[in-house]
């Protein structure tokens, strides 16, 4: 018998409709939010970024593909790691069908990680992936746009991540969380190794010739990118987790 609480249904619709006012309150609440990202001043990049593409070499003009807007996937895969985060791959699995109809309204999808451009198309074609991925192997574009961190910023404590520091609490081998030992291991890398790496989104914009800095987001600010989290949130346990529960597609059982 069901330990949940049980009605009629009469008394689920209104408990239904209450529950509508609510998500319509957070609908309108998420316009007025996307309105603020749009409304954040650009910041012009000056810099000469250059990334190994399956093209050849290319700059971040050139990750536009003739897009006026470009939307950048900081993927955790570092040089040392064997295998992209598990994380990472989740929401990317997510990629193909959406990037088609990105691209068509003039915005580009694309991922870009530290980690060789053999390896990464290497996992991509394990994960049977269509989506650009380019390597910043070199360049200090991981670095500049708040995802990757030197162990030395890592052993002094001045990794700042999500817009805020987080000293040097978390970035002593003892001290990492269980979970994050055990993701790591599953990359082919230690801890500290693979928290040199973080993921983010950032946005990017092509105006007369000249490139801006739009918008980026980090660690929670990639939930709305989770394509399974956002079904699990409307079924019936929602999320349901004590921890990591999701691996690469193919490491489940079924996939087998």
């Amino acid at each position: 018998m069901t330990t949940h609480t049980t009605s009629t249904r009469s008394e689920w619709l209104a408990a239904r409709l209450q529950l509508l006012a609510a998500e319509k309150e957070l609908t309108h609440r998420s316009d007025d939010v996307a309105r603020m990202r749009r409304e954040l001043p650009w910041v012009r990049v000056d810099k000469e970024y250059r990334f190994d593409t399956a093209q050849g070499s290319a700059t971040l003009a050139d990750l536009f593909q003739g897009r006026s807007q470009l939307l950048v996937y900081h993927f955790m895969f570092g040089p040392d790691y064997k295998a992209g985060c598990p994380s990472c791959s989740a929401i990317a699995d997510g990629f193909d069908g959406f990037a088609v109809h990105l691209a068509e309204h003039d915005v580009m999808l694309t991922a870009v990680s530290r980690a060789p451009l053999a390896k990464l198309q290497a996992y991509r074609e394990r994960m049977g992936w269509r989506f650009p991925w380019a390597s910043s192997q070199g360049s200090d574009f991981n670095f500049d746009f708040n995802v990757s961190f030197t162990e030395q910023e890592q052993r002094e404590g001045r990794v700042e991540y999500n817009f805020a520091s987080e000293g040097p609490q978390l970035h002593v081998k003892t001290q990492m969380p269980q979970i994050v030992t055990q993701i790591a291991d599953g990359c082919g890398t230690d801890a500290l190794t693979y928290m040199r790496d973080r993921p983010g989104l950032s946005a990017f914009v092509r105006e007369d010739g000249v490139i801006y800095h739009t918008y980026s987001t980090y660690a929670r600010g990639l939930d709305g990118l989770w394509g399974m989290y956002q079904w699990l949130d409307r079924a019936p346990m929602g999320r349901n987790e004590t921890g990591i529960w999701w691996k690469r597609r193919y490491e489940y059982a079924s996939a087998r």
